[in-house]
């Protein structure tokens, strides 16, 4: 395995540059695709992609079992250095080059998957939906096993560390307006001020408790209100709300409480309050059986000292869509350590890139040894 990634070393680091300085924004990732599909076909796999939205699967092999790797493909759209553009702060760049130098290194080491070999570039993670059309579309229904990998901040894990299994939290967002009454703001009493509503929002939100031993918070992160003038009371106002959550439950509790504070809120003040949730990501769930393969993977790699226990961390990922989705899919992600700093989503991440190495053997280690496990039951 060695000898093949050496001589891999350079291209593999010119797909990572490629990626990396051609970012593109959720389910805009229309050149990623093209770019991915045409390796994917060079290496000899069947490639699908989607008239109606971004995204490849390439695949190899015949019969089942049926093993598959998933990268994500979008890029955060974010203010860097006084320009807002496309920035790879995530990680994704790093996560497709994973993937396909999986694939690359598979193929040069001669490997042919007893049964079928599934590689999954999917868009829109940043948003929590693309997983979520992903399953819609039927692409996991004939899997068995399916492995992710995300990179870590230094907090969590440093380089030549890595964790079988990334436990996400879940996370729902919101999108609502209020709906009030224009007045002159020297005669309040003939308006409804949708900023003193927004306010009373805050005030309830924060009221909303679930078990203390389980981490969660709700808040408002977004508030548009009025213009330019300030002698008018807005009548009118946009906001956002983000929760998370550890668990699932815990999410449901939460948001059983909403309607009603929303509601509430509302009578008290004679306004309008509209909401929904326009995304949102569930709680990793421990899978044994995925996460032994991985952690046998990782123990290969970089030896019992560098194998750190399942992480469990507050953000959000919709990588766990798949698995709630098909409870008997075995599934777990890869938390890389790459002394990733200042952190995840920062305008200025930056990471040891040749920890993309390590998690290309980890990756072609743990595939080598699905299909072994899988086919000796067989």
């Amino acid at each position: 395995m060695e000898k093949e990634l050496t001589s891999l070393k350079e291209q593999i680091l010119k797909i990572y540059d490629h990626l990396h300085t051609h970012p593109e924004p959720s389910w805009k990732e229309y050149a990623t695709t093209q770019y991915l599909s045409e390796i994917l076909q060079r290496e000899g796999f069947e490639t699908k992609t989607f008239a109606e939205h971004t995204g490849v699967i390439g695949e190899k092999g015949k019969g089942g079992p049926v093993v598959g790797l998933r990268a994500d493909m979008d890029a955060l759209w974010q203010e860097v250095e006084g320009k807002w553009q496309a920035n790879h702060s995530c990680g994704h760049d790093a996560h497709m080059t994973i993937v396909m130098g999986t694939v690359l290194l598979l193929n040069r080491m001669g490997y042919e998957p007893t049964g079928r070999l599934k590689v999954i570039f999917q868009p829109a993670e940043e948003q929590g939906t693309g997983a979520l059309k992903f399953i819609e579309q039927g692409v996991i229904a004939d899997l068995e096993y399916l492995y992710g990998v995300h990179l870590r901040p230094i907090q969590e894990l440093t380089s030549g560390q890595a964790s079988p299994a990334t436990l996400h939290g879940a996370g729902k967002f919101i999108q609502g307006q209020i709906k009030g009454r224009a007045a002159h703001a020297a005669r309040p009493h003939l308006g409804i001020n949708v900023i003193e509503v927004g306010a009373s929002l805050v005030k309830e939100l924060a009221q909303v408790h679930t078990d203390p031993q389980i981490p969660a918070s709700i808040k408002m992160t977004r508030f548009i209100a009025g213009d330019k003038g300030s002698n008018v009371i807005p009548a009118n106002a946009e906001f956002s709300v983000d929760i998370r959550t550890q668990t699932n439950a815990a999410m449901t509790q939460i948001l059983d409480k909403l309607p009603s504070i929303f509601k509430g809120v509302a009578e008290i003040y004679g306004a309008e309050v509209e909401w929904q949730v326009t995304a949102d990501t569930v709680a990793g769930e421990l899978d044994e059986t995925a996460t032994g393969i991985l952690q046998h993977a990782v123990e290969k790699v970089l030896g019992v000292d560098g194998t750190m226990p399942p992480l469990v961390t507050p953000g959000g990922e919709d990588f766990h869509h798949y698995r709630h989705g098909k409870p008997t899919l075995h599934a777990t992600m890869l938390g890389l350590g790459c002394n990733l700093s200042p952190g995840l989503h920062h305008p200025q991440m930056s990471f040891d890139r040749m920890e993309i190495f390590n998690g290309i053997k980890i990756l072609t280690s743990a595939v080598i040894e699905t299909f072994g496990k899988v086919q000796g039951k067989e």
